[in-house]
């Protein structure tokens, strides 16, 4: 069997976690099948892996436009393959029209849905119509749709209620635990300005609505003064949101010490060693399919303060490894707290009870580590997905 994967991510351009979710799954795949990839960017020089660019005569289009423009340039290549699998809007185009033109079945894995990220509003303007109807299409007619989480599932039907439920599959995300592993090393922690006498509360993240950093910012002013903050973020998805993080952490610098932002992109190994040092991870998201970043974190052996929405609470176990924070959110598809002042005392309050018992903490890192090894592996999850190609394509017989 041969599986063309179609992606906007792909090494070494990756910025989120459906890139690394397709990095870990070619590579499970390639060990049983034949995968294609066909990636957005520029060339890559890994054998099976083919690269588009944007065409020359949409560089000043709307990013929208420019996305369908790449999508068209992989649909002739696509011919031959047996299933065509996409990843994101962005590659949802070029999944479709494949299906169409060379009649063979298009899977589609959901990483985030557009009608539940209204925001990108902001980013996009009339390209949010664009993007949103071009996933409603494509999701509408694939032969079969990954959700990473059960709270991902039903979101996908909630948001497309014209989709056969038994078409949407969960199929979670996985970690390579080898890869993500607990490291110590103090040269890491030294060159970024992180005392490692100090208990610290790490965030990873694009700075995007739905990471919901300024609330994490505002709680931030809340905890036990001797409490480092520690922001590996970057990536902003506009100049507004960029300006909002920019002015609260100016304002918490000025209130407290240990405040430390790393814009900067981290190898690897230099974020296993900032997330192995942090008494406690955060993630603060309003929404999140999954959240990937989660089972890296556990997988450094850090704690894991999470929102209690999307798949989080399918990753981190209440009380188990780690603390999950209550949210009570708008139904309008932004995930906005209807009581935002509430939802940060409280995301307060679980960070001050993780980072003011050590030793639960730490105990809380070797069971989140233990469960990423044992229900996150990139092996059993490659298999589930090698075995709804072969479904989708024997369907198509």
């Amino acid at each position: 069997m041969r599986v063309d994967i179609v992606s906007k991510e792909y090494p070494p351009a990756i910025y989120g976690g459906a890139g690394v979710h397709v990095t870990e799954l070619v590579r499970a795949l390639r060990a049983s099948l034949e995968v294609r990839v066909r990636a957005f960017g520029a060339e890559r020089d890994e054998p099976g892996t083919t690269s588009y660019d944007t065409p020359a005569e949409l560089a000043a289009a709307n990013p929208a436009v420019q996305t369908l423009g790449v999508d068209l340039g992989m649909v002739d290549d696509i011919a031959g393959a047996d299933v065509v699998h996409s990843h994101t809007w962005y590659a949802n185009f070029a999944g479709h029209l494949a299906s169409l033109l060379h009649g063979i079945p298009h899977v589609i894995t959901a990483h985030s849905l557009e009608p539940l990220r209204p925001w990108k509003a902001e980013q996009l303007g009339g390209g949010y119509a664009v993007s949103s109807y071009i996933e409603k299409t494509a999701y509408e007619n694939a032969a079969a749709i990954v959700a990473v989480s059960d709270g991902m599932r039903r979101d996908i039907l909630r948001s497309y209620p014209a989709l056969d439920p038994e078409k949407v599959s969960v199929i979670y995300n996985g970690i390579d635990v080898e890869s993500w592993r607990p490291v110590d090393d103090p040269a890491v922690l030294e060159r970024f300005g992180i005392d490692p006498t100090r208990p610290s509360v790490v965030f990873v993240g694009r700075i995007t609505r739905q990471k919901g950093l300024p609330y994490f910012l505002r709680a931030a002013r809340l905890l036990p003064a001797d409490v480092q903050v520690v922001l590996c973020a970057g990536a902003p998805d506009t100049p507004e949101i960029m300006a909002e993080v920019q002015g609260l952490v100016r304002e918490l610098q000025a209130e407290r010490s240990g405040v430390v932002w790393i814009e900067e992109f981290l190898a690897r190994d230099e974020l296993c060693a900032i997330l192995t040092a942090a008494t406690t991870f955060v993630c603060p998201s309003v929404y999140e399919p999954l959240g990937i970043v989660n089972l890296e974190a556990m997988a450094c052996g850090a704690a894991v303060v999470g929102t209690a929405t999307g798949g989080i609470p399918e990753v981190v176990v209440d009380g188990e490894t780690g603390r999950l924070v209550p949210i009570d959110q708008l139904e309008d598809g932004t995930g906005t707290p209807r009581d935002p002042e509430r939802f940060v005392a409280d995301l307060a309050a679980a960070l001050t009870e993780v980072v003011s018992d050590p030793e639960r903490a730490r105990e809380y890192g070797r069971a989140g580590r233990e469960r990423a090894a044992t229900a996150f592996s990139w092996r059993s999850i490659a298999d589930e997905t090698a075995a709804l190609y072969a479904r989708v394509a024997g369907a198509g017989r």
